[in-house]
């Protein structure tokens, strides 16, 4: 019979026997080496680098256009309280139309610069003088003596054909970051942009990124043909929140040859003041309609005096604001329902001195409709004060 002592070695023994073998697993010939050896190397799967066709695309309009972009820097002068002149620049973008060295931006980007500096694709930098500019569209001609190598020109689309869902690239200068390309898509059509001067028409909308900066930077279709020119966001922060809006290439095509020749865009001047008649105002006017246009004064000369628009004749107090009544009321121009001075400025927007349009209005109560003839002003309705 096993004694006590005996049972001990015995568990002993065994552990030693079952620890030698376990040794001998783990760290084994072939356990050794494969600890030792190195992993195996990786081996990448084939991939295809190929380009799709959209990064083809987008590919082929930068490398085409971006030449045809610049970096336009305006230089402002402002006093501090001591009436020191302190030179302030801005930066935006613009692009180049001809061989010529003609380019384009928005109004806001060169507004009251007092020198005007284009920087090139290759970083060359040239002066630049103003051409033509007509703030209502917030537009903008400039030109530079540029080298005929060095002047690739954008074409112009008609953004009439444009659809929504339609692809479009951005190529501008964000915070001075020059020729970077977003891409997006059109999100609409025909919005109304309100400016310091008035409404700009048809206005395309898109998700492509424009942020400061941008201003003046060409919207490209897929073809890389213009179809409108960034000009604005809708933003709580200044940065890009996916709403930005382009001036259309159509009313950039019909405004140029005037820019270029004349400097300006030739209008008609109606030549008339007043304020909205509606609501509370019409009823104590005894208006006899709901809505339209009162015309408190003519100016001589104009396209309202010449078709002998009425303004007011006496003065009289509603609240706190006095009003000349007495005049006639337009509630149509040119096929466009007149509700205030903006719509008379919509109304003769694709109009030119000579042509006829309707207009319809209230004497009293007799309506009155009748074509007028339209009538421009060589001063552009500037006067100065002596």
């Amino acid at each position: 019979m096993m004694n006590r002592g005996d049972f001990w070695k015995l568990v002993l023994f065994s552990s030693l026997i079952s620890t030698g073998f376990l040794y001998f697993l783990l760290r084994g010939p072939a356990a050794v080496d494969s600890l030792a050896a190195p992993p195996p190397a990786w081996i990448p799967t084939a991939v295809d680098r190929s380009l799709t066709e959209d990064e083809a695309v987008n590919i082929d309009i930068y490398e085409r256009l971006g030449r045809a972009v610049v970096n336009i820097t305006a230089t402002t002068i402002e006093y501090n309280w001591f009436y020191e002149a302190i030179p302030r620049q801005g930066v935006g973008s613009g692009f180049i139309i001809d061989n010529q060295g003609h380019v384009v931006t928005n109004y806001h980007v060169i507004e009251d610069a007092k020198q005007l500096e284009v920087t090139l694709s290759d970083e060359t930098v040239l002066d630049a003088e103003v051409v033509g500019l007509d703030p209502m569209n917030d537009i903008a001609v400039l030109k530079i003596e540029c080298p005929i190598d060095k002047c690739r020109a954008v074409e112009l689309a008609a953004s009439d054909a444009l659809k929504v869902g339609q692809k479009v690239l951005a190529i501008g200068n964000p915070f001075g970051l020059q020729r970077t390309l977003t891409t997006g898509i059109i999100s609409s059509l025909g919005r109304s942009l309100r400016t310091d001067y008035g409404f700009v028409e048809d206005v395309i909308q898109t998700d492509a990124a424009i942020n400061p900066g941008n201003s003046g930077g060409p919207l490209l279709d897929t073809s890389g043909r213009l179809v409108g020119v960034n000009t604005a966001i809708f933003s709580r922060t200044g940065d890009s929140a996916g709403i930005g809006f382009a001036i259309p290439s159509n009313t950039l095509s019909r405004i140029l040859p005037d820019l270029l020749e004349h400097g300006k865009v030739i209008r008609p001047w109606f030549g008339v003041s007043g304020r909205p008649v509606r609501g509370r105002l019409a009823r104590a006017l005894k208006s006899p309609v709901d809505e339209g246009f009162l015309v408190e004064t003519v100016e001589r000369g104009s396209t309202a005096d010449l078709a002998g628009i009425a303004g007011g004749n006496r003065r009289v107090y509603y609240g706190n604001t006095q009003l000349l009544i007495g005049g006639d009321i337009i509630t149509e121009l040119g096929g466009i329902q007149v509700t205030a001075g903006v719509d008379l400025l919509r109304a003769l927007e694709h109009k030119r001195p000579g042509e006829k349009t309707r207009i319809v209005y209230y004497r009293n109560d007799r309506r009155i409709e009748e074509e007028i003839e339209l009538v421009g002003s060589e001063s552009n309705r500037r006067r100065l004060r002596f």
